[in-house]
């Protein structure tokens, strides 16, 4: 297998995924005197990606959950997490010193924005599918300044701007068109369809509000000043919602895929001239095939884990020079080691060697293989290997000559506080 477990991550999935369905979004223009930006099937690929963005997100809010991890069910998994991340970022300190209700509160919001606003990527109403993108962006973003994720953050941004129309990014690049009524717009009077609409967008916000109050039990402490939550549901009241909600969400979804392969196919027979009907149905056709099959893969692209674990731990190499005099330390670029450096900002760049040792420190050298050969390798001065721990062979006591042997040991590390 190419990689092994240096592969083996859920973004490395995702990009291959990702990249199938951006084929499809492409445009084919093999025929570039007929080529247009807009074709008939485009709703479907859209669909297909949003789809894809709505399994990753509920399925990472989700899999908190099953884990049965006390930190996420205790709303406490933030107060470990920016320290003991492999490759935490400047900002991570300055998140880790926000006080422990917001870190709690903190949680709450990432359980809405995985679980419960997803749901709203397939809503009818433009502005909660709005909402629901720039609910992404934020929790993103926050994750990019707080943590070195390589490309999986700004990927996933990527996918969440299939939840845009054309009008909307035109209001970004300056480009605004007015859009065109449509025939439903026509039939039903403007203000009555504005009303409903916005009596609808703004139950949504008030369900999704109460919801959040009821199952984390948000509540005001006037007294401390703070907002206290707490997880106010069981794990076995939640794997029965879950069960509960599964069929019918693939059942949702294959209905809005149905309307989206319906609707193109109608597309397509309204296109003028037999040959580019003729072709229009055949893209719709192989697209249609696809997007099937991307309903119910096999492998959602998300994993669970354990949760963080109380310190950052890291595997600290150590070897003699040659005149035998102390141990040196053999200085990775990226993962904690020296305290005296700030952490670094790596993304999109992923170290894997670095990502590595942060889980080779949580079990027994045996569940690692590949440390013992990764050592062996330094041992006999293999340049290949050696680039992987520093580039620039000045900071690499052992440039001229390997060491005779090297000692492996766990440090834990912690942010100092703010006083500090």
């Amino acid at each position: 297998q190419v990689g092994q477990v240096f592969l083996y991550f859920q973004w490395d999935s995702l990009l291959l995924e990702a990249g199938f369905l951006a084929v499809l979004v492409a445009p084919l223009r093999l025929l570039k005197w007929r080529s247009t930006a807009w074709r008939a099937h485009d709703s479907v690929t859209f669909w297909l990606v949003r789809w894809l963005l709505f399994r990753l997100m509920f399925a990472s809010g989700v899999v908190k959950l099953t884990s049965r991890c006390p930190t996420w069910w205790g709303l406490t998994a933030l107060t470990y997490h920016y320290e003991t991340q492999c490759i935490p970022t400047p900002g991570a300190w300055f998140a880790h010193q926000l006080p422990v209700w917001f870190q709690k509160f903190s949680v709450v919001a990432t359980y809405v924005i995985e679980i419960a606003v997803p749901l709203l990527f397939f809503a009818p109403i433009r502005r909660l599918r709005l909402f629901a993108f720039y609910s992404q962006v934020l929790l993103q973003v926050l994750i990019i300044l707080t943590g070195n994720y390589n490309f999986f953050n700004m990927l996933t941004i990527v996918l969440a701007f299939s939840l845009l129309d054309e009008e909307h990014v035109g209001r970004w690049l300056g480009r605004s068109k007015r859009r065109q009524a449509s025939s439903e717009s026509v039939a039903w009077p403007p203000s009555l369809r504005a009303v409903l609409s916005t009596l609808l967008e703004l139950s949504t916000y008030g369900f999704l509000l109460y919801w959040s109050v009821q199952c984390f039990g948000l509540e005001i402490n006037w007294e401390k000043r703070l907002l206290d939550s707490k997880v106010a549901f069981t794990y076995h009241e939640f794997t029965m919602w879950l069960r509960a909600v599964t069929l019918p969400l693939v059942g949702l979804g294959f209905l809005s895929l149905s309307w989206e392969i319906l609707s193109a196919m109608y597309r397509c027979a309204c296109v003028r001239g037999c040959f580019w009907k003729l072709w229009a149905t055949l893209q719709w056709a192989e697209v249609r095939e696809t997007s099937l099959g991307e309903l119910c893969p096999q492998d959602s692209g998300a994993r669970g884990g354990p949760g963080p674990t109380p310190a950052g731990l890291s595997p600290l190499l150590e070897a003699p020079p040659p005149t035998l005099l102390p141990l040196q330390e053999i200085e990775f670029m990226y993962k904690p080691g020296n305290v005296s450096t700030a952490p670094p900002i790596v993304a999109p760049h992923q170290p894997r060697l670095d990502w590595q040792m942060w889980f080779a420190a949580l079990a027994h050298h045996s569940s690692s293989p590949w440390f013992t050969s990764f050592v062996y390798r330094l041992l006999q001065g293999k340049k290949d290997v050696i680039r992987l721990v520093q580039v620039d062979e000045s900071r690499y006591p052992f440039s001229d000559q390997p060491p005779v042997y090297i000692r492996a040991q766990l440090y834990k590390y912690w942010f100092t506080g703010s006083a500090e």
